[in-house]
């Protein structure tokens, strides 16, 4: 048996999260799927780095799984490719160590998320991002990016509908926001994200770069632990897992 690493993309508008669902077309169905016919129809489990929500979109997605079909490495790139759908694509696979686990030894996630600050609606960027009217003031949101970094308990920005029975601690390495054009790029990194956190991080940033709150209260907002205290969870559309990275770069 082998172990095989794989970084994929996927566009998530027309799935219903990642992870297999009794009713809903997953983006881990398709690859099991796949690997199914690779392997004779043996059902072969993949484990990715984390969840992704009805919607979202990944562009460095990382999962592993155990095979028993032995090939070049650039091979299963290509075998995988050719019995994925057109919103799924292997963008890289890798044999790796048995030890390896693309959940476990993660040491750092990064999120973006972008907003077309626009009038008019692209409809070519429907799915990928938010349209958001109106001023929005980045500096304003670039100071609020900077007090979310390092570590703290982020319970005001975790979905009530969070299943986590641990603690909420996390720790955000960094957090930026810039614009490009008429798009407003966000990006999270971190040891790990909770349940919605970068979108209501999105939702409560925006508030602060319309005026709605200062810049200076993320410090009151993370110490309330309270979700209350946030603002908006932002749309999934916007949100994309970017990359993650791993211990001794595996």
């Amino acid at each position: 048996m082998g172990r095989i690493k794989c970084v994929i993309s996927y566009d998530g508008t027309n799935f219903s999260g990642y992870q297999i669902q009794p009713n809903g077309r997953t983006v881990q169905e398709e690859i099991e799927k796949a690997l199914g016919k690779m392997h004779k129809g043996k059902l072969v489990r993949v484990v990715a780095s984390g969840r992704t929500d009805a919607g979202v979109h990944a562009k460095g997605q990382v999962i592993h799984f155990d095979t028993d079909i032995q090939m070049p490495e650039a091979n299963w790139k290509k075998a995988l490719n050719a019995l994925l759908p057109d919103d799924v694509q292997v963008t890289q696979t890798v044999k790796v160590h048995d030890t390896f686990h693309s959940r476990y030894d993660v040491r750092e996630k990064e999120y973006r998320y972008f907003v077309l600050n626009a009038e008019d609606n692209d409809v070519f960027q429907r799915h990928f991002c938010w349209r958001n009217r109106g001023e929005i003031d980045v500096e304003a949101m670039q100071k609020a990016c900077a007090l979310l970094e390092g570590r703290h308990d982020f319970s005001s920005f975790c979905s009530a509908k969070t299943d986590l029975q641990g603690d909420k601690i996390r720790t955000i390495y960094q957090a930026t926001c810039h614009r490009e054009g008429d798009m407003i790029v966000f990006s999270f990194k971190g040891s790990g994200f909770l349940y919605n956190m970068v979108r209501i991080l999105v939702g409560t940033l925006l508030e602060i770069g319309k005026g709605k709150r200062s810049a200076g209260s993320i410090p009151e907002v993370i110490a309330a632990e309270d979700r209350k205290e946030a603002g908006e969870t932002a749309p999934p559309q916007g949100l994309f897992l970017w990359n993650v990275t791993y211990r001794d770069d595996q």
